[in-house]
């Protein structure tokens, strides 16, 4: 399996796993919402048993946000050995020839004599 094929399935999993943590975030009720169920709004809750819905589903966007961040991980390491690769693909460097002015003439000879008012430093 290649780091590209990794790095798809991870990304999709990221996306996926967003979504999920989203949703799961916005099905939670605040805390002040137990006022309601005591006026008969808290009939839904007998679907995940007696004790609520709270519980497991505060479970459950507890593993969906380590999943999360395991996958972000994953991801950046990834991105990390993809680099790793790019820079020893055999790129040829250049490098600048050696100059050596010892006898020849400048390109643009030092001025001589400029008249200016702005001091030397």
């Amino acid at each position: 399996m290649t780091m590209s094929t990794i790095e798809t399935i991870l990304l999709v999993l990221l996306v996926a796993d967003a979504l999920a943590l989203a949703a799961l975030v916005l099905l939670q009720q605040g805390k002040g919402a137990d006022v309601g169920a005591a006026f008969g709004s808290g009939s839904a809750n007998t679907v995940f048993g007696s004790a609520g819905s709270a519980s497991f589903l505060t479970k459950l966007t507890a593993w969906l946000s380590i999943g999360f961040f395991l996958i972000a991980f994953g991801l950046a390491y990834t991105a990390k050995e993809r680099a790793a690769a790019q820079s020893t693909l055999g790129i040829p460097q250049v490098s600048a020839p050696a100059v050596d002015n010892s006898g020849e003439e400048q390109l643009t000879p030092e001025p001589e004599g400029v008249d200016s008012d702005i001091p030397d430093l």
